[in-house]
């Protein structure tokens, strides 16, 4: 049991049965190198084929929202450009791409029938990978909300829910025959508390109960999507987790960011501590209704995993609820303040195996922004993704099962409230000419990704 479940009160599951030991290169067999997009961060387009508005154009055209008032109108042009994204993917040995699809690009309203003309765009875009020998990892929902329901109550209101089922429904149907492995929901929690308490993200509300409803209503999304999606597939989410370094505003942290999706999704149940706490501020939590939880917790048959680093907390009495805030990230840091931390990831995987249950995990995002002074000499982000790769070694080694790793992300692309500015990507893209150069740290992952697999 780690400390921050004792100081919670909650007991440590049985430990699991041991996974096969790791084969070649540290890695068990069928693990897979891949790397990882998002739809508004790189597509382009936002006007083509049909396409809808999403909480993402809206809240990127609000003067303030953004830096320097940038927008993902046309990103990384990948609409247009996918061929030449998928090729770049194979001369760089990527075996699994996790890619997501736009939500307003299927249902422009976020229901109704499917806009065929989108649903063509992925299909040519799965089939493209197949042609190359990229397995594809669809994501459903990466935070491009139709508009037009949000501006029914998006996701503070249940309606919202129940219309991602249908829209999940229908993209299941359109593409489960070469969509083999789905992720519902990117990281709820950035959804829930920095789009509805923060409102540093789209749609840019600023009130905790309707971030509360809204998480709840997130994850039951992920688990009535789930009832809908392809039986003879894989169905995950993605949860951005992190270990929790402070005094024991720690416990509330980690309740707030780690357990109180953790705990639903796997236990079918939230964590009382932060029952008694949000109920104690904000009174009875009423979306949660009775068989919700079953329903979040039914079917996860891998679990998604985006890591970048730790963070550090001290209590503040005045910060209700939580009564915390966050401190700077030490030692060395990534272009966003980002602590560097390699064996937090170790220390996630083995809680989840150790506390929660022995499931098949994803590392759907690991990666790091760096100001890159020469655009594609990224010493720093190659240590920090060989790092990362060998703590993910070590995980292996102590019994987790993991299964897949992609790096966040392939390219440089819009990166949400900070604009263009933040660079994750191992390939750079000049944003005036839109050509496309492979960093030194998608050729260090090339090349290694061969050195495992022996080529």
């Amino acid at each position: 049991m780690t400390e921050l479940a004792a100081q919670a009160g909650r007991s440590s599951a049985a430990a699991p049965e041991a996974v096969p030991a790791p084969a070649a290169g540290g890695f068990p067999e069928g693990f897979r190198f891949g790397v990882a997009t998002a739809a508004y961060q790189i597509e382009g387009a936002v006007h083509e084929d049909g396409r809808g508005e999403s909480i993402w154009d809206r809240f990127s055209h609000t003067p303030g929202n953004v830096e320097r008032g940038e927008t993902g109108d046309v990103a990384c042009d990948h609409y247009h450009r996918w061929a030449e994204d998928l090729d770049l993917m194979a001369s760089l040995n990527v075996e699994s791409y996790r890619f997501s699809i736009a939500w307003p690009r299927i249902q422009p309203t976020g229901s109704g029938p499917a806009n065929q003309k989108g649903i063509d765009f992925y299909r040519r875009l799965v089939e493209g990978m197949l042609e190359r020998g990229i397995e594809p990892i669809a994501t459903l929902y990466h935070w491009d909300l139709p508009q037009a329901l949000q501006d029914r109550g998006g996701w503070g209101v249940r309606e919202t829910a129940e219309r991602f089922a249908e829209y999940a429904a229908i993209v299941g149907d359109a593409l489960g025959d070469v969509v083999d492995r789905w992720i519902t929901m990117n990281e709820p929690w950035v959804v829930a508390f920095l789009g509805h308490v923060e409102g540093r993200k789209a749609p840019g509300v600023r009130h905790w109960p309707t971030a509360l409803r809204a998480s709840h209503h997130v994850l039951l999304a992920h688990g009535l999507a789930a009832q809908v999606l392809p039986a003879d597939g894989l169905v995950g989410l993605a949860l951005n987790l992190s270990p929790i370094r402070g005094d024991d505003a720690a416990v509330r942290q980690d309740g707030y960011l780690n357990r109180w999706f953790l705990d639903p999704v796997l236990r079918g149940a939230y964590p009382e501590d932060m029952l008694g706490l949000y109920e104690g501020v904000f009174g009875p939590l009423d979306a949660i209704r009775d068989g919700d939880l079953e329903t979040i917790s039914r079917r996860v048959d891998f679990l998604g995993v985006n890591y970048y680093n730790p963070m550090r907390v001290r209590t503040n009495a005045g910060d209700l609820p939580l009564q915390l805030e966050l401190l700077p990230g030490e030692g060395q840091v990534t272009g966003m303040g980002w602590e560097v931390d390699p064996e937090g990831l170790v220390e996630v995987l083995v809680r989840i195996r150790s506390e929660y249950r022995d499931l098949p995990i994803y590392i759907t995002e690991n990666g790091a922004a760096y100001p890159d002074a020469d655009p594609v000499d990224d010493p720093e982000r190659t240590a920090y993704l060989a790092a990362h790769l060998d703590a993910l070694r070590r995980a292996v080694a102590e019994g987790v099962d993991v299964q897949r790793y992609c790096v966040w992300s392939l390219l440089d692309n819009f990166e949400w409230e900070h604009g263009y500015d933040q660079r994750f990507g191992i390939v750079h893209v000049d944003f005036e000419t839109q050509v496309r150069t492979p960093k030194r740290s998608a050729l260090w992952y090339r090349d290694e990704i061969a050195r495992v697999r022996g080529k």
